[in-house]
């Protein structure tokens, strides 16, 4: 699996370059954004370490595709695609940083990641998890055609929710 470049109307997706540790660390580091990310808010050690893994691991290995997100050549988010067995399937990531919020931008970066997993992966489904609380991703979704389809219920008391997107029929 190589990481591809994909482009929207404003947004450039392309692989991270070495330069990119301060934007990737910054992102993962502001709060209002990292509590909707996998296990949430990580120490700075946490977040350059994973950094070092996109390089070290995950493109070397080509174990999926993850892309920093660019507006303008400007550093404003981060976008992965990816086969997880908590769906069993492909997933959708993405991070956004919090002064791009409220602009559309996470509705063109979920699209582009649907239309790459269904034409260039050739995925039937594409699916993404998403905490309950998390209203305006959970939206952002369902106005592209998601479908809530079951919760995951956490250890620490809160839900998971599993959504999926099927491939249109030809």
């Amino acid at each position: 699996m190589t990481t591809s470049i994909l482009r929207t109307d404003r947004l450039l997706l392309d692989p991270y370059r070495p330069e990119d540790e301060e934007s990737f660390v910054s992102l993962f580091q502001d709060k209002r954004v990292s509590r909707w990310m996998g296990n949430g808010p990580q120490s700075e050690a946490a977040e350059r370490a994973l950094f070092g893994r996109i390089f070290s691991k995950v493109y070397a290995q080509m174990l999926f595709d993850v892309w920093a997100v660019r507006q303008d050549g400007r550093f404003v988010g981060h976008a992965e695609i990816k086969r997880t067995d908590e769906v069993d399937g492909h997933e959708l990531v993405y991070a956004i940083a919090h002064d791009s919020w409220g602009a559309g931008l996470g509705t063109e970066i979920a699209q582009v990641l649907v239309n790459y997993g269904f034409e260039e992966l050739g995925l039937s489904d594409v699916h993404a998890t998403v905490a309950e609380e998390n209203q305006a991703s959970l939206a952002l979704l369902g106005r592209l055609g998601f479908c809530h389809v079951r919760d995951i219920h956490e250890d620490d008391g809160t839900v998971t929710r599993v959504l999926t997107l099927s491939r249109p029929a030809a």
